[in-house]
């Protein structure tokens, strides 16, 4: 008979694995943990504890990702959850994985260039995602949602939005 503590590293994969399925509902092409913003997980005597950050303190979507984190934990019959809203640090463009990167490019989002310690929008070489040249044009630092700037390709002419360096 195996004990908790063997068992606990395969239901801490099948948590991740879980959560790694919950978009994010401004970018669906992009999930919360391809995101970063699931920062922990962890079995404890008294249940689930989840470690999440924001993208940002004032995020509209947080509600809403808390909600299908315990929706998600709940259909998986892994109760009860704790989740634990980890504000320091703050969520940074850093945690996103190379694979989230490319999704965003291929759903026509220019991905964050560079790190976010050396971010500014202003001297980034942002790419078009649509024909990948570096001949772009802020239009508005704000763009569909506060996390992204509107851009124009300067080559194919097409509006585009990037994902900015936070």
């Amino acid at each position: 008979m195996q004990t908790l503590d063997a068992l606990e590293p395969a239901q801490v994969r099948d948590v991740w694995r879980i959560l790694g399925q919950i978009s994010d509902p401004e970018i669906p092409v992009l999930t919360i943990t391809d995101l970063g913003m699931v920062r922990s997980v962890h079995h404890r005597d008294d249940g689930w504890h989840i470690g999440f950050t924001p993208t940002y303190s004032g995020c509209p979507a947080t509600d809403f990702l808390l909600a299908a984190i315990r929706e998600a934990m709940a259909e998986a019959d892994l109760q009860p959850v704790h989740i634990d809203q980890v504000l320091h640090p703050a969520w940074t463009t850093d945690w996103m994985t190379p694979e989230a990167k490319a999704r965003l490019r291929e759903y026509g989002i220019s991905p964050p260039q560079g790190h976010a310690c050396h971010a500014s929008s202003a001297s980034a070489e942002v790419s078009c995602p649509r024909c990948g040249s570096l001949h772009t044009s802020l239009i508005s630092e704000f763009g569909s949602t506060a996390c992204k700037a509107l851009y124009r390709c300067d080559s194919c002419r097409e509006p585009f939005d990037y994902f900015k360096c936070i």
